[in-house]
């Protein structure tokens, strides 16, 4: 029995993005579903360096043309391309004879755009990037954002800041912080990355503005560091970038069975939101509560008790249930309560994981208490809602006591 033949394929990608790396892995997965034979080149520590890929000697590449210069290297490449990148708005834009794969940017920017609708918000922004070649992406979601609003009789409100710099940080907070004193409140606001929404977090505690009550905001990319490194849980767009990679992979392997694909462009849509508390925007009439309740969601999973929630927010622990009582319906303990539950729910869902260290990262104060905040409130030990959990998505891996 004759061996399929294996092509060498490179991968120019920068795997410091996110993006980037879930289309690497779409790639993969289409790999070991169709056993199909590459030996893939990527660089040894995973970041993009183009220096001597002209005369790479290899089958085909799959590249991210969100990089200009990856474009302009690969403009003349003698090898079968297939070029992977953000839509755009303009047809002109995308590159000329290259089979390009695309994530929907006017779609990603409606989803988000929706679901603070769906909040109840009436006020929208949107946080970008400075304008530059690099960031092309970013530019062609702003003009996506800017369509929404001027379809809707809205004015755009439009930030793009300052890029991420050591010398210049202080100086880029300032502005976002006085950007953000500037909108009307509530205000729902869409950030073209997670990098950027977790930035805007910061910017909000630092200037004390509660989230979501009155900035709600949500990310694009679902990158879980963005999300371990913000106190308040970001909700995010989930990009279709797995999507990409596996498409992108069959275009390279039909041209390399002799298909003609040339101009073919793919629009991939967004995976859908993964919901988490910063666009979780609940109205408070009581300012007492509202700055309670943004005081919970930073420090709940750090063991805090309703008396240092009554401290910050400056009133007695009677007055401040009472607040909540007559607002809400319940007490400041439930409040952190559920969003310790949410907390311990959000990691189940990740896979494999000792209950004992779900129950001290969430703030409980053991595993057996966790286990009876389950019971009462989802019906359910944590072990089962977790199988449960595994159950439904298909997952492989089981819970650990």
């Amino acid at each position: 029995m004759l061996m399929p033949k294996t092509r060498r394929i490179a991968l120019l990608f920068n795997g410091n993005k996110i993006f980037d790396r879930e289309v690497i892995t779409g790639i993969a997965d289409y790999l070991s579903s169709t056993r199909t034979h590459w030996d893939l080149f990527l660089e040894e520590d995973f970041r993009l360096r183009l220096p001597g890929i002209e005369q790479w000697q290899g089958d085909g590449i799959i590249a991210d043309f969100d990089d200009p210069t990856v474009a302009a290297t690969l403009a003349s490449s003698r090898v079968p391309l297939v070029a992977v990148g953000g839509s755009y708005e303009d047809p002109a834009d995308y590159p000329a004879s290259v089979p390009y794969v695309a994530t929907d940017n006017f779609k990603i920017i409606k989803l988000a755009y929706e679901h603070l609708i769906e909040a109840g918000l009436r006020n929208f922004a949107l946080f970008s990037l400075p304008e530059a070649r690099e960031n092309r992406w970013a530019q062609e979601r702003e003009k996506a954002f800017t369509a929404l609003m001027r379809r809707d009789r809205m004015e755009p409100a439009v930030f793009r800041g300052q890029s991420t710099q050591a010398h210049s940080w202080d100086e880029a907070v300032r502005e976002q912080i006085a950007w953000l004193h500037s909108l009307p409140k509530p205000v729902g606001i869409v950030a073209v990355t997670d990098a950027r929404a977790r930035q805007l977090l910061q910017a909000c505690t630092l200037a004390g503005i509660a989230v979501p009550e009155q900035v709600a905001l949500i990310g694009i990319d679902n990158d879980p560091l963005a999300r371990i490194l913000t106190r308040i849980p970001m909700s995010s767009v989930i990009q279709g970038a797995q999507e990409m990679g596996r498409t992108a992979a069959h275009l390279l392997d039909q041209m390399l069975h002799g298909v003609r694909l040339l101009d073919t462009r793919i629009l991939v849509p967004p995976a859908g939101i993964n919901v988490l508390a910063s666009s979780k925007h609940e109205p408070a009439k009581n300012p007492h509560v509202m700055r309670a309740r943004h005081f919970i969601r930073q420090y709940a999973c750090q063991g805090i008790k309703t008396d240092q929630v009554a401290s910050y927010v400056g009133i007695s622990r009677s007055s401040l249930e009472s607040h909540f009582r007559q607002e809400l319906g319940y007490s400041v303990h439930d409040e952190i309560l559920r969003f310790r539950l949410n907390a311990a729910v959000d990691i189940l869902k990740q896979g494999d994981c000792h209950l004992a260290e779900v129950a001290l990262k969430c703030g409980f104060t053991s595993s057996q208490y966790m286990h009876s905040v389950f019971k009462r409130e989802l019906g359910c030990s944590p072990r089962s809602y977790q199988e449960r959990l595994l159950s439904a998505s298909g997952a492989a891996c089981t819970p650990v006591d």
